[in-house]
């Protein structure tokens, strides 16, 4: 149970909070008001908002902030203890908001997931893992993707020499295997369409040795600054920034061996990370995103090469912004075929429930699905955030 300090902390953090605020922008805002809260206080309290919100639907609306964050500590300690002290019928009636239901599949293995604390997945530079997981320590290895990490220490990881060398980047699991389902060869020609701050741009860059180049743009300038200082740290020099706002005028001409849209979505994937989200996203903001990853996917088509390969990415599970976006897509652009992830050579199935089914829960980047041109990655199968990942080639 946490101490009162910090229960009185977060209780601040919870009555300060926005409507339109997430609950990590005001933890950070909470903490620069705060510079005097060492570190180990700013895990805690920030642990105690995230376990508020994953189990808000249990807790008793008419009592004060403090007991609220009270309640809900001990209804998590008591999961982590036993998580069947939770039924399965209570995880499917409040674990997430009603309209999720009609937008995908839960099963009480995800249900159970989102309500655990999230692994931290750092990505070490190539063949480098085995040497960082000895200068860290607390580092578990992952089957899934070969230079991804799970560290379960306690150290603030961006004070580490191995960080500032550029060692290691945090990077979830799921995105670590988006790059992977991309599979650039060194001397290509890339365009991470939507980047952000970067991360599966370095990535990319990563797995092309710094030769080629990948075009990285963005509708904020202030993230591809910050990705400008990733790279730097991490020496990685074979990419290209460009301002795009993601309308038909595009950023470049340049036709690409491959595009990577990591586009804009609800975030449904992330909601064990980001409890605050599963109670401020709507079937709304859903539709709006569904709409505008359709529309990007249209715009960058075009500048694919023949035989070159597209990967559509999001980091969420709902059908709309999935398989109905793939499927509209592909039913637009014949000149598109379907592309195998995590390497182009198809395997037989060895999942009885797959048969002849195109996709599937199943997260490991091998046998099965090195036939399958769109996946679905499971959070509870992971360990690690949800993604959707479909791909097409341009037809020679």
């Amino acid at each position: 149970m946490p101490d009162q300090t910090t229960l009185n902390h977060a209780a601040q953090v919870l009555a300060g909070l926005a409507a339109d605020q997430r609950a990590d922008t005001a933890l950070r805002h909470y903490f620069e008001h705060h510079p005097y809260l060492r570190p180990h206080a700013r895990r805690a309290i920030s642990h105690a908002v995230f376990v508020y919100f994953r189990w808000l639907s249990w807790l008793d609306s008419k009592a004060s902030p403090q007991k609220r964050l009270e309640q809900a500590t001990a209804l998590h300690g008591r999961f982590l203890a036993d998580e069947k002290s939770v039924k399965p019928e209570a995880l499917a009636a409040r674990a997430v908001p009603a309209w999720v239901r009609d937008e995908m599949e839960l099963p009480e293995g995800y249900l159970r997931q989102l309500q655990r604390d999230p692994a931290l997945w750092l990505r070490a530079r190539p063949a480098m893992g085995g040497r960082l997981a000895a200068a860290l320590g607390d580092c578990e290895h992952s089957q899934r993707a070969p230079d991804a990490l799970r560290y379960t220490g306690r150290h603030d990881l961006f004070h580490t020499d191995q960080f500032q060398n550029g060692e290691f980047e945090i990077q979830d699991l799921a995105s670590q295997l988006v790059g992977h389902a991309c599979a650039p060869r060194p001397g290509e020609t890339w365009w991470d369409a939507c980047a952000g701050e970067g991360g599966k741009t370095l990535h990319l860059c990563d797995l092309m040795g710094n030769k080629g180049v990948v075009w990285a743009s963005d509708r904020h300038t202030g993230r591809l600054d910050t990705l400008k200082r990733r790279a730097k740290r991490a020496q990685l020099f074979n990419y290209r920034a460009a301002v795009w706002d993601g309308s038909a005028k595009l950023p470049t001409k340049t036709r690409f061996d491959g595009i990577l849209l990591d586009a804009p979505c609800s975030g449904v994937g992330t909601w064990q990370r980001n409890p605050h989200a599963r109670w401020t996203t709507s079937p709304a903001d859903v539709a709006e995103l569904a709409a505008t990853q359709l529309a990007l996917l249209n715009h960058l088509a075009g500048s694919l090469k023949p035989g070159g390969r597209l990967i559509y990415s999001v980091c969420t599970l709902t059908r709309s912004e999935t398989t109905a976006v793939a499927d509209a897509f592909a039913a637009a652009h014949p000149e598109l075929e379907p592309y195998p992830l995590f390497g182009a050579a198809p395997a037989a199935p060895e999942d009885g429930d797959l048969k002849t089914e195109n996709r599937t829960a199943h997260p490991d980047p091998s046998s099965v699905l090195r036939a399958l041109s769109s996946v679905f990655l499971w959070p509870h199968e992971l360990n690690a955030n949800g993604m959707f990942l479909a791909a097409w080639s341009r037809k020679k």
